[in-house]
This record gives structure tokens, C-alpha cells and sequence, in this order.
């Protein structure tokens, strides 16, 4: 029975840290966000310090990749992602009929050919729906 309450009272020591780190990750993402700035405004009546809080707020505009050959293709970083089903309507912008096992994928404004199974890129047209 003491050797139960040993091990008992040893892991919940141990998991505590362990549970305790999303919380510190919370702590540490709002942080990011906010950008505090000291003012210091002089009046009539001697100097006074105003502290102002700004917000930042991330619009993600540097989330988005150029893509590369031989890059993992990944749609969360696709700005504007869609699936081109109909090459031929492209063909005034160069696209071609994708080989077997790959399609092309529109990512802003470049064609990007993608392998179905394993996400690799074959090519890239950059700058094809301009």
C-alpha cells in the first residue's frame, strides 16, 4: 500500500509541469498579440506618463508560401486554394494535361502541379492568372 501511494504521489509531481504547459503557451500567444507603448505627455502641470495599450492582430498575409519544385505542397498555406478540374480552360495560360496521379492546384495567382498521394510539386507556373 505505501509503494501504491509512493508511485501515486511521484506521478502526479511529475504531470504537473506536463499539464500545466498549454496554459503557459495561452499566456505566451495573447502576449504576442499585444504591443504595449509608454507616452509621455508634458502639461501645465509637471510631466505625466501614460501608458497606452495597441493591439496587434495578425492578418496573415506572411503566411502564405512561393512554392517551389520538389516542395511538400501544403493547402493551408495556399493563398486563394482551388483545385483546377478543367486544365483546357487554361490553355491560353499554359497549363497542360497533368500525368497520371497528379492535378493542378491554383494558389493566388500561380498554377501549381501536385501530386495526388503524396502532396510533392512537379511544377510550378508562377504568375499564370495574372
Amino acid at each position: 500500500m505505501k509503494k501504491f501511494i509512493l508511485a501515486a504521489l511521484a506521478t502526479s509531481i511529475l504531470a504537473g509541469p506536463i499539464a500545466a504547459v498549454p496554459a503557459s503557451a495561452q499566456d505566451h500567444r495573447d502576449r504576442r498579440d499585444v504591443r504595449h507603448s509608454t507616452v509621455v505627455r508634458e502639461r501645465p502641470n509637471g510631466n505625466v506618463v501614460v501608458n497606452r495599450r495597441t493591439v496587434v492582430r495578425n492578418d496573415h498575409r506572411n503566411d502564405f508560401r512561393r512554392w517551389n519544385k520538389g516542395q511538400r505542397f501544403d493547402r493551408r498555406y495556399a493563398q486563394n486554394y482551388r483545385e483546377i478540374n478543367d486544365w483546357r480552360a487554361y490553355r491560353g495560360r499554359h497549363l497542360y494535361a497533368p500525368p497520371r496521379g497528379y492535378h493542378w492546384v491554383r494558389s493566388g495567382n500561380d498554377a501549381v502541379l501536385v501530386a495526388v498521394t503524396g502532396g510533392l510539386i512537379a511544377s510550378v507556373l508562377a504568375g499564370a492568372f495574372n
